[in-house]
């Protein structure tokens, strides 16, 4: 190597103390130090484009632009190399020298380009709402703006420093003429600089830098080519120039959020959501945005075709890939969207994210916070798009992703559009994969109703089968079916729905009922005789006192017409289900204390009460007083021990076989 005499200068800061806090703890993986010098050389080679772009000339015009990473086990060193603008002696000194100071920034100020101007290509806020997408082309040699240069903050390079005690930067500037000069530092307190003839080193560029990493004897891993393949498709994979790391390129992968929707196929989508999420089939949805206000982002999301928990699995393994001008800086961040949109896979890229110099915490959260507002809206507004356009493709993904989509209900600054995309299986279906929307059932309507009725059942046959739905058969009002623990907690923070109420069906007041006609024909019993009311009254003392305590009322039903008896909340403020619900959270085993209502229509009743009018003293009274008790707490989901009523069951079975037998005299 032929070389000028060295000049030795101090860093321009308490460079063993900024060090010490830069390689110890500003960041927390070693391997992040290779992201960090891949991001220059991706803005040094940003830079170059622009100048080519103006028609500035510039050293060796027909170098390509790449980024290289090469390795020499037996030296020990890594090398990474650009053909990027380069450095002239005194960018060396300033960019180098001093620690904070960012080329990229001081390069953006002198060309005005530090309010993130727009990049070449995307389009205006118009085009969030669905429509064409993206940023400049990511072609190497096209036009550039340089918005996408990534460097700010001046201290990645320093980063090195974790993993190599002495660090060599060759560089030459891309200015016609300029000639190459090397750096070097042990970052213990000061640097070299000298002038090199590129015809004495093989490592000088024709145009760029070359930095050769001197790897530490506890950080041979990142000498490995595997290892340095993998941190390269994790955190650069996406960058607009070739990488290659040992003469093979390693990011293949176009990113695709950046090109214009128009110009991305339906299997390039496919292939980019099976290289994202390892799934094997093709994305139900496929969700591409731009965005310029009120932060400038660009977004592809994807909705699987099925959920992707697996034995309830993974379950915190969601959130979207953050970038920043295509370098990665968070997997899954789980700030971008909300839970309930947790089944959403996919990047965001951003032009207007502030970040901390390590790149590794977020400086301005309200950034991301409106980020995340904006992709919710662009998620929710996507699937009211496919609602209204292909049922079927959208009941679909409700019975993919419905469970998860319900954990919105808490989402008060989306309630409406939260609401417009519920689905539940109703009593108007005829089985349990009819979907229905609000509206849906609203349309369906009786005239003069205000209110949107609801059940909770753990599936269709026993919603069918409970004494509640009775009088709603018989009046003809459909009923929502709800059949998992949520759905009572979504009806409750939903309240109404436009004009209508949301009830429950145990909460049904008989006067609002009975305004209804009757639809359901069928044949009415007898009334019971004027005479036999003081009767059954004497009755319906004697059943609570049987019970005492257990109940809070016994008395006559005016919602039930099969069913000989049901239980009903006394203060009408809480259904069965969120009652049940309440008491596992607080692991309260009680039995809660309720009313029993009776059918006096029934055969049971009536049976009954001629038994007790011939004798209130009966056995057989208090057995089915019990008997339809403790059959009404089981229909609840109250009856821990099923063994009295069991028994009790197998000697009314007896008596009745044994009546049975005489009358039939067999």
């Amino acid at each position: 190597m032929t070389a000028a005499a060295h000049e030795t200068h101090e860093f321009r800061t308490e460079v063993q103390k900024l060090l010490h806090i830069i390689t110890h703890s500003l960041y927390t993986n070693r391997e992040i130090f290779l992201r960090e010098l891949v991001s220059n050389a991706s803005d040094a080679l940003d830079k170059l484009r622009f100048f080519q772009s103006r028609g500035d000339a510039v050293t060796a015009p027909d170098l390509p632009l790449d980024i290289t990473i090469t390795v020499d086990k037996d030296a020990r060193i890594l090398r990474i190399a650009d053909t990027g603008v380069g450095m002239t002696r005194q960018e060396l000194i300033d960019n180098l020298g001093t620690i904070a100071r960012s080329g990229s920034e001081r390069f953006m100020a002198e060309h005005g380009l530090n309010n993130g101007a727009k990049a070449e290509g995307s389009d205006t806020v118009e085009a969030a709402e669905g429509e064409a997408a993206s940023p400049s082309s990511s072609a190497p040699g096209a036009p550039t703006d340089a918005a996408s240069i990534i460097g700010r903050f001046g201290v990645g390079f320093y980063s090195v420093f974790m993993v190599a005690d002495k660090v060599r930067v060759t560089s030459r500037s891309c200015q016609p003429g300029a000639t190459a000069h090397v750096w070097e530092s042990d970052g213990s307190g000061s640097f070299s600089v000298a002038e090199v003839e590129a015809e004495g080193d093989a490592h000088a560029p024709a145009r760029g830098t070359v930095i050769e990493a001197h790897i530490k004897d506890d950080a041979a891993e990142f000498l490995e080519r595997h290892r340095l393949e993998a941190i390269v498709r994790t955190h650069s994979n996406f960058l607009p120039f070739p990488i290659m790391v040992e003469g093979e390129r390693v990011n293949t992968t176009p990113a695709l959020w950046r090109e214009p929707k128009f110009s991305v196929t339906p299997q390039q989508y496919e292939d980019f959501y099976k290289y994202l999420t390892f799934d094997s089939a093709a994305p139900l949805e496929t969700i591409h945005v731009s965005v310029d206000a009120p932060v400038q982002f660009t977004a592809l999301m994807f909705v699987p075709p099925r959920g992707q928990e697996l034995f309830g699995m993974g379950r915190d393994r969601w959130g979207l890939d953050l970038y920043v001008r295509r370098v990665l800086i968070q997997r899954e961040n789980k700030d971008l969207l909300p839970e309930y949109l947790s089944f959403v896979k996919g990047v965001v890229d951003t032009e207007d994210l502030p970040l901390n110099i390590s790149r590794e915490t977020l400086q301005e959260n309200v950034v991301i916070r409106k980020i995340g507002q904006t992709v919710t809206k662009q998620v929710l507004g996507h699937l009211e798009k496919l609602a209204a356009s292909d049922a079927d493709r959208y009941a679909e993904f409700w019975r993919g992703h419905g469970k998860v989509f319900k954990l919105g209900h808490t989402d008060w600054a989306n309630r409406e559009k939260f609401a417009n995309l519920l689905r539940c299986n109703t009593s108007h279906h005829d089985d349990a994969k009819g979907l229905s929307s609000l509206d849906d059932y609203i349309g369906r309507a009786r005239e003069g109703q205000k209110d949107i009725w609801y059940i909770s059942a753990p599936n269709r046959e026993a919603a069918r089968l409970n004494p509640h739905l009775e009088i709603f058969r018989k009046k003809g009002l459909e009923v929502l079916f709800l059949y998992e623990p949520i759905d009572e907690f979504v009806m409750d923070a939903l309240g109404n729905y436009k004009d209508f109420a949301l009830k429950a069906v145990e909460h049904a007041d008989a006067a609002t009922l009975d305004a209804f006609p009757t639809v359901e024909e069928r044949k009415e019993p007898e009334p019971l005789a004027e005479t036999d009311t003081p009767a059954f009254d004497a009755l319906l003392a004697r059943m609570k006192d049987l019970l005492g305590d257990k109940v809070t009322e016994v008395r006559v039903s005016h919602r039930l017409s099969d069913s000989p008896a049901c239980l009903v909340s006394p203060d009408g403020s809480v259904t069965s289900s969120m009652e049940k619900l309440l008491k596992v959270m607080q692991r309260d085993e009680t039995i809660p204390k309720k009313v029993l209502e009776v059918n006096r229509d029934h055969p049971i009743l009536r049976n009954l009460l001629r038994i007790h009018k011939a004798d209130p003293a009966d056995p057989m009274v208090e057995s089915a007083t019990l008997q339809l008790f403790e059959a009404s707490l089981l229909l609840e989901g109250y009856l821990a021990d099923p063994h009295a009523l069991v028994g009790r069951l197998y000697g009314l079975l007896e008596q009745a076989g044994g009546w049975y037998a005489e009358v039939k005299k067999l």
